[in-house]
């Protein structure tokens, strides 16, 4: 699916949007309960617009998360929760109170745990506003900080559902606007503090082409990591001499999957760390891998502990 044109998208507003919505409808299959995350700006609020006109509202939970970065934190919270309230829809908000200095990732880290609570407590599906601006955005972010292939693959969890990234950041602007919508202003965006609003402001400069290229590339790196997760998955990952057997690239890539798989996230040294483990470490030996788990072998296999 290409990035919809500005002259598509005025064609799409007229029929407010549905069929962006309609992506929603279609990963949300065999599902009951949407949890729609929402933070009050204006890419969420035409989310829950399109989400109200396409599903039973009583069908549909509001998330919010108050981070308690920003001193208006609270009054996007309010802001949400009556919104929620006008559409009939449940409402859940957790409150951090992460603090001024709370970086990025750990914000995305507790957004997503919060986010995925709600969905097993509700066997609900999760949808975010996510559109084609962030992806270029977190891939820009990912390159300038130095990243592999799979840094190319952003948002690409297949649990979360992202029905607006055929759309650019202007397109929902259109939409909100033609259809009076009210949102909140996020007023860290224009701190330059920010790796994320610097590179937003080059972005913004970008040749339309460009921004088209990144996001068919996203498209296709993000296939290329579903495939490669699907194909990782048929292997034996318990065995010690399968690992000895394969190369150091295709090892750390499986146990990478392995891990996650088990909620365990590592970075690429530590990876290569456990992989040495694997091949060399004495049978009855144990390895740490975080403050929760362990790795132990024996003479051909290794498997996980949790304390």
């Amino acid at each position: 699916m290409s990035v919809v044109s500005h002259h598509q998208m005025v064609v799409l507003v007229v029929v407010d949007l549905l069929a962006a919505a309609e992506a929603a409808e279609e990963a949300a299959a065999g599902k009951i309960m949407l949890i729609a995350a929402i933070s009050g700006g204006v890419d969420s609020v035409v989310l829950l617009d399109l989400l109200s006109k396409r599903y039973k509202t009583s069908d549909i939970i509001v998330a919010h998360v108050n981070h308690g970065i920003r001193v208006e934190s609270s009054e996007d919270a309010d802001f949400v929760r009556k919104m929620s309230a006008k559409y009939g829809m449940q409402y859940r908000q957790i409150d951090l109170n992460l603090g001024l200095h709370a970086s990025e990732e750990v914000a995305r880290d507790q957004r997503y745990a919060f986010l995925r609570k709600l969905s097993k407590e509700f066997n609900a599906k999760i949808v975010t506003a996510h559109h084609a601006d962030d992806i270029i955005e977190t891939i820009a972010i990912n390159l300038v900080r130095g990243t592999g292939w799979r840094g190319l693959a952003v948002m690409s969890a297949k649990d979360i559902y992202r029905p607006l990234t055929c759309f650019y950041k202007n397109d929902l602007l259109l939409y909100a606007k033609k259809n009076g919508l009210e949102w909140r202003e996020d007023s860290t965006n224009s701190s330059d503090l920010y790796l994320r609003n610097r590179l937003r402001k080059r972005i913004k400069t970008l040749n339309p082409s460009i921004k088209q290229n990144l996001i068919q590339l996203w498209r296709n790196q993000t296939k290329i990591a579903r495939d490669i997760n699907k194909e990782t998955a048929k292997f034996s990952k318990n065995s010690r001499y399968f690992y000895l057997m394969i190369s150091n690239d295709v090892a750390v890539e499986i146990l990478r999957n392995f891990l996650l798989n088990k909620g365990i996230a590592q970075t690429r040294p530590q990876l290569n760390d456990i992989l040495i483990s694997i091949k060399t470490a004495k049978a009855g030996s144990k390895r740490t891998l975080n403050s929760s788990v362990s790795m132990c072998f024996s003479i051909s296999e290794f498997w996980l502990e949790f304390c």
